[in-house]
């Protein structure tokens, strides 16, 4: 073994404390890297390979019925390659074990073979036969979330009919990966999917010889808008409701984006972690280096080259690189296929396919060790330039002058570690600053791993408790005349109730469109107030539309201009309206006109179609009963239970997300302010050592070197809470803003937890580096030499 290897291992062996915290401080970037990137790279590919072995639609049309004919004209469309229409209805599901009755769509079933498209994939027991009218094939996730099995019956409201359908099987769908529809805020335990033979469907909703929904593949190289445009003009006499490409399709589009606030993450947070981590072994590095300055000198004072030198330091480097490389990437790879296994899990696909790509491993490992080798390059660098006899020397010491915070008022107040202290500040600014800029980081990422929670529920805040302040929400079939409100403020228990018109609606601006829902506001309303970001209330003015601003930015509208709003329901009315302002609100995208302006525009007598009412909650089990018989009733929907559907469907996957940057965090901060207090410790053992000498106690030399220490922490915690918040705002920037615009909101919780890990770090290093500072060598001092 040469010399400079068994050198090597020495000196791996004197600073394992260090090699241990910077291994595992490299490990943390990682691994967050690794464990993020194929988490997302491996539920891309889950889904586009369910999608294909399920053959999933590209273009989805819903419509209020036409002949079976009709789909013949779709078929001729150029681009189209197949076409398969079919029956979908929403009914109610009364069942005994939920307190709300469930919503479900029921959809129809070819008589002959599986669907040519949104195939199922079959779990238990098999398809309905097709010469029954009473057996249906249930969604896995409702069957699953209430324990039904093949052989239960379940009750069914269609067409305000009661039904008693036999499970059979229990299924997958490409089409409902994410339990939910079109026109339905339900949570995933009230949401049902239903298939059925279409023979069983088409006598309840008088449907014989007629489809009300198509799903369309495409030929490839086909334009999906040029489609859509010509399926829009063939459906528009039959009353087409939604016409829309795979991208917008309900459970798709929610998808998509968790998949892409998934992405962000694992791109922003991870480079981040990778970020901190090379600029601490920038830092601390470089220090090492410049510590064996006398160890150079010797080496390069028997023969050995400048290169050879450099070398062997930057072996050392490496050496930390790949413990850190190793551990990271096994980490990665375990919390990789945990979380894997969690969103295909809350994803609901039929299969999980964990996939570790080598480029994920070679981006983070080369990241981590090209950071290490620059930052101990330059050290190396210079001190090799050094020759052997000046290197031998210790270097010059600094100038021990009295600085200004020593001798101005400040200075009165401390003892004389403290002085010390203050001295050593002044005369190494710099040091300081890079110290408490490397705390300062790891408490920000700390902040990072967190804060998604705090805005999580800064949104429930704002949305389903200030704005939305009814007990119970009913949803109708179809919209009704305005005595239905009165019938139901009339039931026992209700204290009040108001009425919403909420009409689905294509808005356009030249080119542009996309489908939202507008809905109707009235004055004297209290349950459903209009709030922006910031919490404030908007009025809707009489005449015009106010438009979310990211709709608007779809739209490419400004505040004055007009857009073209054109219902999707009934003879399809369109009308060119003004867009009277824009507001910033936290969830969906909306349109929000007058009462009396949307009926105008409509042409009809005052309608609702969802009635709010605050209730006495005695006697809120009695009214929901009482409402469950009433016709028309699409869904009876307490707020209480959408806040805790929310927070659950949000939950588990933000809860893993966080504990994991929480974990790495951590371990960040720990290793920051470890390696912080040792270097410092290397540095002026000498000098401490001496004060031990001319008679200073031991407290009083822990008080010189670890009062450096807290100021560097006490600096460190204002500006990391304010760059932990700054990258929050650029992580939320990166996420896709149509479903919910996350305010980067971060409680006070949360900063006090990212500085008491600084806190709780600084303790835990200070306890280590007094045990060393108790066991220094004072004989070896009083042998050194100038």
């Amino acid at each position: 073994m040469r010399a400079l290897d068994r050198k090597l291992f020495r000196d791996l062996t004197h600073l394992r404390g260090q090699v241990i915290t910077i291994a595992l401080v490299v490990a943390a970037g990682i691994a967050s890297w690794v464990s993020l990137r194929s988490t997302y790279s491996s539920l891309l590919s889950t889904r586009d390979a369910y999608y294909s072995e399920e053959r999933f639609g590209d273009v989805f049309a819903h419509l209020e019925r036409a002949p079976r004919a009709v789909a013949s004209q779709l078929e001729q469309i150029d681009g189209v390659a197949e076409v398969y229409p079919r029956l979908v209805e929403q009914v109610l599901l009364p069942v005994d074990f939920l307190a709300e009755p469930a919503i479900a769509d029921v959809v129809s079933l070819p008589e002959h073979g599986e669907p040519p498209m949104n195939a199922l994939r079959v779990l238990e027991g098999r398809l309905p036969d097709p010469a029954r009218t009473d057996e249906v094939v249930l969604l896995e996730a409702f069957a699953s979330k209430h324990g039904v099995r093949p052989g239960d019956v379940l009750p069914a409201v269609l067409e305000g009919r009661r039904r008693e359908l036999c499970v059979v099987g229990i299924a997958m769908s490409p089409e409902y990966v994410f339990a939910t529809t079109e026109g339905a805020i339900a949570a995933e335990d009230r949401f049902a999917v239903l298939w059925m033979p279409q023979r069983a469907i088409e006598p309840p909703f008088r449907m014989e010889g007629a489809f009300d929904d198509v799903v369309i593949r495409l030929q490839p190289g086909a334009s999906v808008d040029g489609v859509i445009a010509a399926v829009d003009r063939v459906l528009a006499p039959y009353g087409a409701r939604r016409v829309v490409g795979r991208r917008l399709q309900a459970s798709n589009y929610y998808l998509d984006g968790e998949l892409s606030q998934l992405e962000s993450f694992a791109t922003v947070a991870p480079m981040i972690f990778l970020g901190v981590a090379a600029f601490l072994l920038n830092v601390v590095l470089a220090r090492l280096v410049h510590l064996q300055r006398g160890e150079i000198a010797v080496l390069k004072a028997v023969g050995y080259a400048s290169w050879q030198v450099g070398l062997h330091f930057l072996e050392l480097v490496a050496v930390m690189v790949v413990l850190g490389a190793l551990i990271g990437v096994a980490a990665g790879a375990w919390l990789g296929d945990a979380l894997t296994g969690l969103y295909t899990e809350l994803f609901r696909f039929p299969f999980r396919a964990y996939r570790l790509g080598l480029d994920v491993v070679a981006v983070g490992v080369v990241i981590s060790l090209g950071a290490a080798l620059v930052g101990a390059l330059g050290t190396v660098r210079q001190v090799v330039a050094l020759p052997p006899a000046e290197a031998m020397r210790p270097p010059a010491p600094a100038s021990y002058r009295a600085t200004w915070l020593s001798r101005g008022a400040l200075a009165r107040f401390f003892e004389t570690s403290g002085r010390m202290v203050l001295r050593e500040i002044e005369r190494r600014p710099l040091r300081l600053v890079l110290s408490s800029l490397g705390i300062a980081m790891a408490i920000a990422i700390v902040v990072v791993g967190r804060f998604s929670g705090d805005a999580m529920e800064h949104l429930i805040e704002l949305q389903f408790q200030t704005a939305w302040r009814e007990d119970v929400s009913v949803d109708f079939t179809r919209p009704l005349p305005e005595r239905a409100v009165r019938e139901l403020a009339h039931l026992p228990g209700v204290e009040r109730a108001e009425g919403t018109r909420l009409l689905a609606a294509r808005l356009r601006a030249g080119h542009r469109w996309r489908d939202a829902v507008v809905v109707g506001h009235h004055d004297d309303h209290e349950l459903r107030v209009l709030l922006d970001q910031e919490g404030h209330e908007v009025r809707v003015p009489e005449g015009g539309v106010v438009l979310t601003r990211k709709l608007a930015e779809i739209l490419d509208v400004r505040a004055g201009e007009t857009v073209t709003i054109e219902a999707l329901e009934g003879e399809r009315r369109a009308r060119e309206v003004r867009v009277a302002a824009l507001i910033d609100e936290p969830y969906g995208l909306w349109g929000h006109m007058s009462d009396a302006a949307l009926h105008e525009m409509l042409g009809e007598q005052p309608r609702v179609s969802q009635v709010v009412l605050r209730v006495d909650p005695y006697q809120l089990d009695a009214l929901r009963a009482r409402v469950r018989e009433l016709p028309h009733v699409l869904a009876i929907t307490r707020r209480q239970a959408l806040i805790d559907h929310f927070r659950e469907q949000s939950g588990r996957s933000m809860s893993a997300m966080t504990l994991i940057l929480t974990t790495f965090a951590i371990i960040i901060a720990v290793g920051v302010v470890y390696n912080n207090a040792r270097v410092a410790l290397s540095v002026r053992a000498r000098d401490l050592a001496s004060l031990r000498v001319l008679g200073f106690t031991r407290g009083e030399i822990s008080a010189v070197l670890l009062g450096e220490l807290g100021v560097q922490i006490l600096l460190a915690i204002p500006f990391g809470l304010w760059f932990g918040t700054l990258l929050a705002h650029g992580i939320m920037a990166t996420t896709d803003p149509e479903r919910y615009r996350l305010e980067p909101t971060i409680a006070p919780s949360t900063y006090a937890f990212a500085a008491l890990v600084a806190i709780a770090a600084g303790l835990a290093s200070a306890l280590l580096v007094r045990r060393r500072l108790d066991r220094l060598d004072l004989i070896a001092v009083l042998k050194t030499r100038e």
